[in-house]
């Protein structure tokens, strides 16, 4: 597996529309894809950047696995990404070497990137996300 360059990185906030400023008005950026991913229960925007992005995540349900981070941590840093050629290919070869991961099989992602996770104890201890950015591998 190789990776290929630093895909983004994604912070858990309460509500997008309120901590966007900082990002927009404070830091000059532009949001570049916006939308509710109803399976994850959560709406996400991603930012660009001249080297990756910087993704939001916000809960949309009561019960979503982001409310819980929010309430047990707080708003801040949620994850890591990654961005690899064959999603399915490093899936394979992690496993092969014994890394726990989150997701065994490649889901949607924002924007609609393949995505997979990796579990923190396998990842240095940070959430890690690999994502293929060309969805037809």
């Amino acid at each position: 597996m190789l990776i290929q360059r630093l895909h983004h990185v994604a912070y858990v906030v309460h509500d997008l529309d309120e901590a966007l400023p900082l990002f927009t008005d404070r830091f000059g950026l532009e949001v570049s894809v916006r939308e509710h991913m109803d399976d994850q229960a959560v709406e996400a925007l991603a930012l660009d950047t001249h080297a990756g992005q910087i993704e939001l995540i916000a809960p949309t349900t009561p019960d979503s696995g982001i409310r819980r981070f929010l309430e047990s941590r707080g708003p801040g840093l949620h994850h890591i990404a990654y961005e690899v050629e064959d999603l399915r290919a490093a899936l394979r070869q992690l496993a092969e070497q014994g890394v726990e991961l989150i997701d065994s099989t490649p889901r949607r992602g924002l924007g609609g990137h393949q995505v997979a996770f990796v579990h923190p104890q396998s990842a240095g201890g940070a959430l890690t996300e690999l994502v293929q950015a060309n969805p037809d591998h």
